[in-house]
């Protein structure tokens, strides 16, 4: 059985609404689902709102759990665990974490966005972290560099 990639991306420069739109597209172009797992209904709202508005040329389709058909939408926003519409690759974002990282193991990939200027969130990231690697997922760290790329760390 392939593992479940567990992707840690330590944000230090930009914010999440500014990554995360790229982050969903590039798994869309990929022909995956996605399940964006955040951590309160304001967050679910203000990220629904920016995947509208993030970039005039391109159109991302997505809907909150609540607005028509969860099971169909390509990318969902999400406050519950449920995976409804059979995401491939689910985002925690804003200090939302698994669960049971056991749980996980049917999926692609798992992505955790954290705020490395943040002692709670950068807390938070290392105890899931441990939890990942528990589970036995291949996990890996991506921390931005100057350009605003991410790199992988060793």
């Amino acid at each position: 059985r392939k593992m479940t990639e567990a992707l840690f991306y330590h944000l230090e420069r930009r914010a999440l609404e500014d990554v995360l739109p790229g982050l969903v597209e590039r798994s869309l172009a990929r022909g995956w689902r996605a399940l964006v797992r955040a951590d309160s209904a304001e967050r679910s709202d203000a990220l629904d709102t920016r995947l509208w508005t993030y970039d005039d040329q391109s159109f991302l389709p997505h809907a909150q759990t609540g607005d028509g058909d969860s099971t169909q939408q390509p990318v969902l926003i999400s406050v519950e665990d449920a995976n409804l519409n059979r995401a491939e690759i689910v985002f925690y974002v804003g200090g939302a974490r698994p669960g049971d990282w056991a749980e996980l193991k049917d999926l692609v990939r798992v992505v955790l966005l954290f705020d490395g200027r943040d002692g709670e969130a950068l807390a938070g990231a290392r105890a899931a972290w441990k939890d990942a690697k528990a589970a036995g997922h291949d996990v890996t760290y991506w921390k931005e560099s100057p350009s605003g790329k991410f790199e992988k760390q060793n």
